[in-house]
């Protein structure tokens, strides 16, 4: 048993099972599930998905997952595990894909969780999109153009793949639950694949 309250993220492209995963992983944990987009940005939110500056978009969304690290922060404090769908590795992916040209170097207080990288076959989620009941922003139209460049992105990340493709949620759920740091599942990589364990790589300054 770990010796500190667990901090799990989901990461991974559109359509990988972030939202219908993070809330059962949650469960299964008996854990806090933490908005990395707090209740009070989410109307700025909708607002700043109409704007074209991805400057100031990327800006905004940092300032939502720090105020949310507050609460995360406290909870793990309190001794409560966490459980969020996304965390700064989106954030840094996909500006970085979208052209963002901020330099951005994280507090080293900032919590850092045990990330599982969702991954599925691409007509699978492809198929999962077209099947959403959910509202597309201009934002989520870039991010399928600049896939391979998210995915490339993500790969400066530690994070534990977990491959998606024809599980159930509750299958894809065990699979992350039978994962650890010493062994890999047969559907989950063990390894991280980002460069260093404790450290979010900055988005470099467009030359």
């Amino acid at each position: 048993m770990p010796d500190h309250p667990r901090f799990e993220s989901l990461e991974g492209l559109r359509g990988t099972g972030k939202s219908t995963i993070a809330p059962m992983l949650a469960a299964s944990r008996d854990a806090v599930l933490v908005p990395t987009m707090p209740p009070l940005y989410e109307p700025l939110r909708r607002e700043m998905d109409t704007r074209a500056n991805v400057d100031a978009r990327m800006c905004f969304y940092l300032s939502a997952l720090l105020t949310a690290v507050d609460q995360i922060r406290s909870h793990l404090i309190a001794g409560n595990p966490v459980v969020v769908e996304s965390y700064f590795a989106r954030c840094f992916a996909n500006h970085r894909a979208f052209g963002a040209g901020i330099d951005v170097e994280l507090p080293a207080e900032v919590p850092q969780p045990t990330t599982y990288y969702l991954v599925c076959a691409e007509n699978e989620r492809r198929r999962r999109l077209a099947h959403r009941n959910k509202p597309v922003s201009r934002w989520d139209v870039l991010a399928e153009d600049a896939a391979e460049q998210i995915t490339r992105a993500y790969a400066q990340f530690p994070m534990h793949r977990v491959d998606t493709t024809g599980l159930t949620p509750g299958e894809v759920c065990r699979t992350i639950l039978a994962t650890d740091m010493q062994g890999a599942h047969r559907r989950a990589n063990a390894e991280p694949v980002g460069t260093h364990p404790y450290l979010l790589p900055s988005v470099p300054c467009r030359s």
